[in-house]
């Protein structure tokens, strides 16, 4: 056995590979290719629960695990084995494990997997133990674990290192023991109520089944571009068509969409669909399988099913509540609105609650609204929401005594919705009239509106029975159950903006020499194209150094109203460089001034070139220049242009990521608040703000893709985006009313 190695170096991952290599050199594989393991933690917690302390045993068994605890004490060790179910400890003893194996212990680190092979016994202290006659490392841990004390807190590093956290928080565990465990259940329950698992395409050639904005993938053997599904309804209703009468999918959908705290791009659903069926079947399936989960998961009574989510108390009990969906508006608005509300009052009580409105809406979607808006929000316990009007719910039958409403139904459980329900439209000609409907939408500019799906309509001309249909958001019932704060937290791999990775970070998990040339740090680095790691170094030692503009705000804003006389663009100029200022108080505060004046100053050529737009900040340099500018100021401002111009340079400091992001959606919420009764920011919300980034006629001149790229530059979800550009100007305009004042 070699000697633990001289090491030099205080980095601790040195340290590690130096005692690898040592390893190495001593014929020791730290990684072999088999192990044995006869017994988990858990397993001989349970069977020897009554060996008293002190006690020996003559039962050989052979555990493995990782070294979470690890002290010497003489010629005594003791080592704590974590694995799939607890932990057991090791009580290594020199005379008992022998020179060779004793020696292996001062190679070992925390996090290093090891076996070990053993008697059972427990200590005079009350420890259950293995004292093992040969240990193995079976896994050489070459990165330290986060310090023992303060685990691994930071949100985005536990998202992104997903094996760190699980490692690290049993409470993580616990949590996807539970999601797999639910899942397991609706397998089971749909089974045992006579509906098959089938499996359906995740590529469509027409986009249908829900409202949603798609990703476009490209098939090469066909030459031509799909999307990945958005829902799995439309397939699953062809197979009640062809005769089965009771189907579900679980699988993954995918919906190029913001990211919050209920919303993930790609996400798992469960489909429901029963020939023969209706509401009332969808709703007793519901009730069934959540009460089953609260039972099962979360240890509920039956009759009992109660259970506490962010601080509320959710009874499950019983029947649920069923209630038409203007019931629920006319309680949030305080008077009584139904689908024979004159639509002029609809509009009004939607501009006095701070809804925005299109002149198209119909009564529909003005009631919808508002309960959307107002309603939704105040339904803790289980609660069908039904009757939605017609106008937006394209795939769902109308009722018999009000064709206006549909056979549909929400199930809203503190303020979320979880499953979503129709009696199935199967009248193709009805059907064809609304998939014409949605492409007239689409052609208005609404990039979630279905296609006209020609297929879908003849199956339906064949004939389909009557069926109920739902839809089961799986990862929302899983932060229900577990008491999940956000949809992150119950996905293993949550959506993330790429990690920058640096050429440094690159070379120390490299062999010291390679033999082809190919595979030296640049060429790995540049193909992993992470992280652009020169360029986020780059960024990084620029965000150290101060900031200067050479142009005072007073400066600045004369340098504005000199190029400028249109009051839009002035206020823009402001707003943005006030908005800047509120960034930079947070997240570079010495740096504010700069942020301020790249703001007020970042459209400055706006009004005399808008003719030229590719050359947008470009025509800025020569007045910014006169006026004292510094080469700083005039890159930051040109930066934001570099979309419409591949010389400009791109955005590094996050101070042009924040400007570049912030630009246009400052625009876009001005926009909306314009349109508001109070006109002001004070009472403007994110929800709201969301709608009408989804509605791209809506200021259609403001670029979402160039705000939804800033949010990606910075590392944000959009909502984050939303909420903290919301609250900036809110501050700029309390400061603008103190300044009047």
């Amino acid at each position: 056995m070699a000697q633990e190695p001289t090491i030099i170096t205080n980095d601790e991952r040195a340290q590690r590979r130096a005692r690898r290599q040592a390893l190495i050199d001593a014929g020791i594989n730290p990684y072999p290719l088999r192990s044995t393991v006869t017994a988990h933690a858990a397993q001989l917690e349970e069977r020897y629960a009554s060996l008293e302390d002190g006690a020996d045993t003559e039962d050989i068994v052979s555990v493995a695990g990782r070294i979470r605890a690890f002290r010497k004490q003489g010629k005594a060790a003791f080592i704590v084995l974590e694995d799939v179910t607890g932990q057991i400890q090791l009580f290594c003893r020199h005379d008992v494990l022998g020179e060779e194996a004793w020696a292996l212990l001062g190679q070992l680190d925390l996090g290093d997997i090891v076996g070990a092979t053993g008697a059972v016994l427990r200590t005079r202290r009350g420890q259950l133990s293995v004292s093992p006659t040969s240990v193995q490392l079976l896994s050489k841990s070459l990165r330290p674990l986060p310090e023992k004390f303060h685990g691994l807190t930071d949100r985005e590093v536990r998202y992104r290192q997903r094996y760190v956290d699980l490692i690290m928080n049993p409470d993580v565990r616990e949590v996807f023991r539970k999601r797999s465990r639910i899942i397991s259940l609706i397998r089971r329950e749909m089974e045992s109520d006579g509906y098959m698992e089938v499996e359906t395409p995740m590529m469509h050639a027409i986009l249908g089944g829900a409202n949603a904005k798609p990703f476009v993938t490209h098939f090469n053997a066909l030459d031509r571009d799909f999307y990945l599904r958005i829902a799995t309804e439309l397939p699953l209703k062809r197979l009640i068509v062809g005769g089965m009468e009771r189907v579900f999918e679980i699988g993954r959908q995918f919906r190029n969409e913001g990211m919050d705290l209920t919303h993930n791009p790609e996400f798992t659903s469960m489909e429901a669909y029963c020939a023969y069926g209706d509401l009332q079947t969808m709703k007793d399936l519901t009730q069934h399988l959540f009460k089953t989960i609260a039972r099962e998961v979360c240890g509920c009574e039956e009759g009992h099913e109660v259970i506490t989510f962010q601080g509320q108390q959710v009874d499950m009990s019983g029947t649920w509540a069923s209630r038409p969906l203007s019931d629920v508006a006319s309680e949030a608005v305080g008077e009584t609105v139904t689908m024979d509300t004159p639509i002029e009052r609809l509009r009004e009580l939607c501009r006095a609650h701070g809804i925005d409105v299109q002149e198209g809406w119909g009564a529909g979607k003005l009631l919808f609204e508002l309960y959307d808006e107002l309603g939704e929000s105040t339904l803790v316990n289980p609660t069908f929401v039904c009757d939605y009007p017609e106008e937006v719910s394209p795939l769902s039958k109308r009722k018999d005594d009000d064709p206006r409403l549909t056979e549909r139904f929400e199930l809203v459980i503190c303020g979320h919705e979880y499953a979503n329900a129709f009696a199935e439209l199967n009248d193709p000609v009805d059907q064809a009239g609304r998939f014409a409907e949605q492409v007239a939408a689409k052609g208005m500019g609404d990039d979630e509106a279905m296609g006209y799906d020609y297929d879908y309509v003849r199956a339906l001309e064949y004939g389909m029975p009557p069926a109920g249909g739902i839809g089961y958001g799986i990862d929302r019932m899983v932060m229900l159950f577990c008491d999940q704060p956000a949809i992150r937290d119950v996905l293993l791999f949550p959506a993330m903006k790429p990690e920058a990775i640096t050429r440094a970070d690159i070379a120390s998990q490299l062999p010291e020499t390679t033999d082809n040339a190919a595979a030296s740090v640049d060429a790995l680095a540049d193909d992993a194209e992470n992280g652009a790691a020169h360029d986020a170094a780059a960024s990084r030692a620029q965000d150290d150094e101060p900031l200067v503009a050479g142009i005072s705000r007073d400066a600045a804003l004369a340098l504005l109203a000199e190029h400028n006389s249109d009051a839009f663009h002035l206020e823009h100029g402001r707003t943005v460089g006030g908005v800047m200022r509120q960034f930079a108080e947070e997240l570079d505060p010495d740096n504010a001034d700069f942020w301020e004046v790249a703001g007020i100053l970042h459209d400055l050529d706006w009004e005399e070139h808008s003719d030229d737009p590719a050359n947008h900040t470009v025509y800025a340099a020569e007045p910014l220049e006169a006026a004292g500018a510094t080469p700083e100021l005039v890159h930051a401002i040109q930066t934001h242009n570099c979309d419409h111009n591949e010389e400009l340079p791109v955005p590094e400091h996050v101070m042009e990521k924040v400007l570049y992001a912030v630009d246009e959606l400052t625009g876009l919420i001005g926009a909306a608040v314009r349109m508001r009764p109070s006109r002001s920011v004070m009472d403007f919300e994110v929800k709201s703000l969301k709608k009408k980034f989804k509605d791209r006629r809506f200021a259609a001149g403001c670029d979402r893709d160039l705000i939804e790229r800033g949010a990606q530059m910075l590392g944000w979800e959009l909502d984050e985006l939303f909420s903290r550009t919301i609250k900036a100007m809110r501050a700029v305009e309390q400061r603008d009313v103190v300044i009047e004042a």
